[in-house]
């Protein structure tokens, strides 16, 4: 693609990258075929072509968002299908990230909508702030419906609060910080504990240290680590995004200077994506560029890591499992195969989702920020699990997995789903996975003592 930058606007570090992005789309449009909002819409707009020809316009021209690029950058999923189907290596999401914190830099949203982002910029991040929202919300679940009618704020807010999970599990009296390896240790990993997952589903991280000591690694939860940003992040709020991520890069430097690090383990896909993506953000940053890139190197999803590990043979008999895997871990990451190999090696029978490629509509708060398109994509998601028969559902994202069970209790069915590593670490000696008390595959299936 040919650009007409003025040479003093690529004296911008930002402008200069997305340029060179920008001039490196051929305008193929092999990325409407796999876009979720282009299939969902039909519209060129809403495409990463059509994207990028709005980006163009608006970087080039230095002018201030518009409402009409503002609503199709928002539309954006950042599921980065695109850059999985490019034959031209266009680094879309650097693109549109740039694009997102120059709206805004440049736009006045509507109040509504900057009252919305800013709740969920202050709530989402903050474990313990969102637990009392959590709880909040349980109360106002049966008057979703009323909420819905609310001008303007209706469609998210009623999102909100049908997302909102019937029950939380008790939170974790967690207080330690190191968890030695079971036996001689073979290497020694720092865990992110993220935000919204250690609320909603705590059992992924305790499962998470079980497996990994018992394989003789030790485990620390470094002091000051938190929210990895990608949810402001993809907001466009780039100072918050990068305060809380040099909270974390200081955080594992301080374990990489001490006892040292193999890994720094990742068990929320789009953490994932985000954290391995520090290097990028902080490049033209000389206080932080050098840390955040050994950061981001040593950054791995939990599958990732666990599959240069010799695993104990499993204990119990493995059983059929449909294996979703999250735009973030499949197309940010591009671990594809890892997870369901890993499965299988312990006698797991792996199921593939028909249309796998094809964004669940979960994304961040996107199913908060576009209900609409959100739950046109969560049926289309339930349907193609549908099609597996499903007895249990495995993925590596507590949004997907929040959301793809919103789309399986829509349709009136409980079909249990669990993290990957919760499999793992029950087939080699851990607990029965909450979500599957009582699950009929899982009838002879004893538990171990011992639970973090």
């Amino acid at each position: 693609m040919q650009t007409n930058f003025a040479p003093e606007a690529l004296a911008d570090p930002a402008i200069a990258t997305s340029e060179t992005i920008l001039r490196s789309c051929v305008h193929c449009g092999f990325c409407t075929a796999t876009c979720p909002t282009y299939l969902t819409l039909g519209d060129e707009l809403d495409s990463p072509r059509g994207r990028i020809y709005l980006i163009k316009d608006m970087l080039e021209g230095g002018k201030p968002a518009s409402p009409e690029v503002v609503k199709h950058i928002d539309r954006c999923l950042s599921c980065l299908a695109c850059m999985t189907t490019c034959p031209s290596g266009v680094h879309y999401m650097h693109l549109v990230d740039h694009a997102r914190a120059y709206i805004e830099a440049t736009y006045r949203r509507p109040w509504h909508d900057r009252l919305m982002r800013a709740v969920l910029a202050a709530i989402l991040p903050y474990p313990g702030r969102f637990r009392l929202a959590l709880g909040a919300a349980r109360l106002g679940r049966p008057f979703a419906a009323l909420a819905g009618a609310v001008p303007l704020l209706g469609p998210r807010l009623k999102a909100m609060l049908e997302l909102a999970p019937a029950a939380l599990p008790p939170s974790p009296r967690q207080t330690l910080r190191r968890f030695p390896a079971d036996g001689p240790r073979r290497g020694r990993v720092a865990l992110l504990s993220g935000c919204a997952q250690q609320v909603l589903d705590p059992g992924i991280n305790a499962a998470t240290i079980r497996v990994l000591n018992r394989h003789g690694v030790e485990v620390v939860v470094p002091e000051g680590e938190g929210c990895c940003g990608a949810l402001v992040h993809h907001m466009g709020r780039e100072g918050e995004s990068h305060g809380q991520a040099a909270r974390n890069i200081a955080a594992w430097t301080r374990e990489i200077e001490g006892d040292g690090l193999d890994a720094i383990i990742v068990t929320t896909s789009g953490c994932g994506t985000t954290v391995k993506d520090y290097g990028f953000m902080f490049r033209e940053d000389p206080r932080w560029a050098d840390r955040a890139a050994r950061v981001a190197g040593l950054a791995r999803d939990v599958t990732e890591y666990l599959a240069t590990l010799e695993l104990l043979p499993a204990l119990r008999p493995g059983f059929s499992v449909t294996y979703h895997s999250a735009c973030s871990m499949q197309h940010g990451q591009k671990i594809t195969d890892g997870p369901k190999k890993l499965l299988k090696s312990l006698g797991f029978a792996v199921k593939d989702v028909p249309e796998g490629h094809i964004c669940c509509g979960s994304a961040g708060v996107y199913n908060i920020m576009q209900p609409e398109i959100a739950g046109a994509l969560r049926e289309r998601k339930v349907g193609n699990i549908e099609k597996t028969r499903p007895e249990v559902i495995a993925a590596g994202n507590i949004g997907c997995m929040t959301q793809i069970g919103k789309g399986f209790a829509d349709r009136g069915r409980a079909v249990p789903i669990v993290h990957t590593v919760e499999l793992i670490d029950w087939a080699t000696g851990g607990p029965l996975p909450a979500a599957l008390a009582g699950a009929d595959v899982m009838l002879q299936a004893p538990q171990a003592a011992g639970a973090t």
